[in-house]
């Protein structure tokens, strides 16, 4: 699915794609600097996400019960009741990525990417990290693609602005 795809999908249903500090918000449930959704456990002690299993990348035991994508509520939700916010597939967000926009942007709430760039930033890691390879399926770790890339290890989700009622 391209961002494309995905932003046209998300303004037909009447949401977003979400900035990348929103979707690293949602990501931590809460759980200010650790590692995952669910804390600093390794996903290799226990099935929590689904990341590649065995050796990469010539054979993936699905030890966790998958070889590529998985369903969405395959394992636990975070405290926040998001499921797979790591592993699985890479997600679109809205920002345009930088190595360095965060140095020089004195936005606090919210901060987003660049006005333009090169690729859109993806964050989350997919079924296709491993430990000896990229080790990409923690909440900080981020990634960028065209806007006009497609592949089945990226997708996205959808975030919805909360209506404010005027009573």
């Amino acid at each position: 699915m391209s961002w494309h795809d995905a932003t046209a999908f998300a303004n037909w249903s009447g949401g977003r794609l979400p900035t990348e500090a929103e979707w690293e918000f949602a990501g931590r449930s809460g759980l200010n600097q650790k590692r995952y959704p669910w804390g600093d456990a390794s996903p290799l002690d226990k099935f929590r996400c689904n990341i590649w299993r065995g050796k990469f990348p010539h054979e993936n035991t699905a030890a966790d019960g998958f070889t590529k994508t998985c369903p969405v509520d395959a394992f636990k939700p975070s405290r926040y009741g998001l499921f797979n916010m790591v592993g699985n597939v890479w997600e679109w967000t809205s920002d345009w990525f930088s190595r360095d926009y965060h140095t020089v942007s004195n936005v606090q709430k919210n901060p987003q990417g660049p006005p333009y760039g090169d690729g859109k930033v993806l964050k989350g890691g997919s079924y296709l990290c491993h430990k000896s390879y990229c080790a990409r399926y923690r909440l900080s770790a981020r990634s960028a693609s065209a806007p006009d890339m497609t592949t089945g290890h990226i997708g996205f989700r959808v975030a919805f602005d909360l209506k404010e009622s005027h009573s």
